[in-house]
């Protein structure tokens, strides 16, 4: 059994948050190795698991690590494959980590998520496997469920220990959710776009315009809207509808940035955040993105980064395309002549 994910930890202490990325990839039934290596005391250790690892048909990389956390960017240097990013609470709450994680350089993106989430780390890297295994995906949408039952019995347990004397439950009934996770597994439509663009408001369209222009450049077919969830959410949802088929969704937005959220709600599928500068540099899009609650991951790249975010979607769909990872290698190699 080949490992499809490859952990690395900067450090033996960060094991806390790996555990919660290998219970989540043992029950997805996805194999893993991890390794202990060190961006700045190991350096070419690094190197050289992520450039052996990648000959081996490692298909996702996780890097955890706190403080000044460049191994994930140490690991995306070396790779093609798709990197995921978990930083680490050692001090600051985390932010130092965070910030050294997300704010890449472009050519070299990190799927970044929350800090200490190891387990949305380890949804993410499944999601990304699921784009060419339909084993992956319906246990990922088992897991989806799970978690959809967690909260009606957490609702449950709750209200039933409400004894207000104007307690006031309605006298209506709660709408069912709807299962259409079969449908969503099992459709397929040439004519569908591998990307799937979304932008919150018109004053994000100038790093959309970068993102699809990135796109272009690799030869991979999109689709983009600038629609929001807040203002517009019946014709947000009929976008995502219209675009239930896209293999990648891209999601754009600034300020309190409902846009990822929105889009990672309704689809089980790898949403791709970019947050924009538009207040307080970036910083409250990039919060409200990354960190993410349990069971719903959002792959954030650095503030404006649409140009990363398209460079990660390729990435995640070389894996499984050949001629997409032709035009991946070709295009890192040419930033890395100019640079």
């Amino acid at each position: 059994m080949e490992p499809k994910v490859m952990i690395l930890l900067g450090s033996a202490s960060d094991i806390n948050i790996a555990e919660k990325a290998l219970d989540t990839l043992e029950k997805l039934k996805i194999p893993y190795d991890i390794r202990v290596a060190s961006a700045h005391r190991t350096h070419q250790k690094v190197k050289n698991i992520v450039t052996e690892a990648t000959k081996n048909g490692i298909e996702v990389f996780m890097g955890i690590a706190g403080l000044s956390a460049h191994l994930p960017g140490i690991i995306a240097a070396n790779t093609h494959r798709p990197v995921v990013g978990v930083p680490v609470d050692v001090k600051l709450g985390g932010m130092d980590a965070l910030f050294a994680t997300v704010q890449m350089p472009l050519g070299a993106p990190v799927a970044t998520v929350g800090v200490d989430r190891g387990e949305n780390a380890a949804i993410l890297s499944a999601q990304i496997i699921g784009i060419n295994d339909l084993n992956v995906r319906e246990r990922l949408s088992s897991m989806r469920k799970d978690f959809f039952t967690k909260v009606k019995e957490d609702e449950d347990n709750l209200l039933g220990n409400l004894h207000g004397e104007y307690y006031s439950p309605p006298s209506w009934k709660e709408m069912e959710m709807k299962d259409n996770s079969n449908e969503a597994l099992t459709s397929e439509n040439e004519n569908s776009p591998k990307v799937a663009v979304v932008s919150g408001s018109y004053s994000d369209m100038k790093i959309a315009k970068k993102t699809t222009m990135f796109l272009d450049k690799l030869n991979i077919s999109h689709e983009s809207a600038v629609v929001s969830p807040i203002r517009s959410p019946d014709k947000f949802e009929k976008f995502l509808d219209i675009n239930k088929d896209a293999e990648i969704f891209i999601a754009i937005s600034g300020l309190s940035a409902h846009v990822t959220g929105a889009v990672v709600a309704h689809t089980e599928k790898p949403v791709l955040g970019v947050p924009c500068s538009m207040r307080l540099d970036g910083l409250d899009a990039l919060l409200s993105m990354v960190n993410m609650p349990p069971g719903v991951p959002v792959a954030t790249t650095g503030i404006d980064s649409g140009g990363n975010a398209a460079i990660l979607a390729a990435e995640m769909l070389a894996i499984g395309d050949s001629s997409i990872k032709g035009e991946l290698l070709n295009f890192k190699g040419n930033i890395n002549c100019k640079s």
